[in-house]
């Protein structure tokens, strides 16, 4: 099967889960992730229409974006990997939406870059729902409070929460830990679902899904 086909079936079941969750046409946001892949491999998903995407390394991203970037005006590129505060002037630089706030000095560190490059990068809490210590995010009980440091003392505007669910649970009670915590902070996006159980999150109220490996193939 060829990317567009591969893309076009993803839209479709995301279409799909949509109706089935009683939600609107055109609800969840398909963010195509494109880590691992170089500038060939991701241009023909841009000309199959394809404008939002993910990335996992600020390094491996600076190799190809900017080029992307200026060759398709309008594309949004969402940072989804864990952040070090050493690149967070990169980062600000090149993406438009930031996926892993998940500790303070992050947080002060892109604060501090959006003021001195005088860009707003959109933003999201990561959320460890799981908590498992390998994985980077912050606990469940302290994202209400996290998200209200963020906007009250560094004046972040938080649009969102993100998770990854553990591998080997049933994502569901993740998904709707995080819709649930959402609403708590007073966030109003969820990027949460991948290739595997994207269909599931649209059903849990996801407003945007990671998918990769459905779309370009294994990596």
């Amino acid at each position: 099967m060829e990317l567009q086909e591969r893309l076009n079936e993803v839209r479709s079941h995301i279409a799909a889960a949509e109706r089935q969750a009683g939600r609107p046409d055109g609800a969840v946001q398909l963010v195509a992730v494109s880590k691992t892949f170089d500038a060939a491999a991701i241009r023909p998903a841009i000309s199959a229409g394809q404008r939002v995407f993910g990335e996992n390394r600020v390094q491996e991203s600076q190799g190809k974006w900017p080029e992307l970037k200026a060759e398709t005006p309008g594309i949004e590129l969402h940072l989804i990997g864990p952040l070090q505060s050493n690149k967070a002037v990169d980062a600000v630089a090149l993406f438009d939406v930031i996926e892993t706030i998940d500790r303070e000095k992050i947080a002060r560190a892109i604060a501090d870059e959006m003021k001195r490059q005088g860009k707003t990068v959109r933003l999201y809490v990561q959320v460890n729902t799981g908590l498992e210590p390998q994985k980077a995010g912050i606990a469940p009980d302290d994202t209400a409070a996290f998200v209200d440091l963020c906007r009250k003392e560094l004046g972040l505007s938080i649009e969102g929460l993100m998770c990854i669910p553990p591998a080997d649970e049933n994502p569901g009670p993740h998904f709707a830990l995080l819709a649930k915590l959402a609403k708590k902070a007073g966030v109003e996006k969820l990027s949460m679902g991948m290739s595997s159980d994207y269909e599931i999150a649209v059903a849990f109220g996801a407003t945007s899904v990671r998918v990769g490996s459905a779309i370009f193939g294994a990596r």
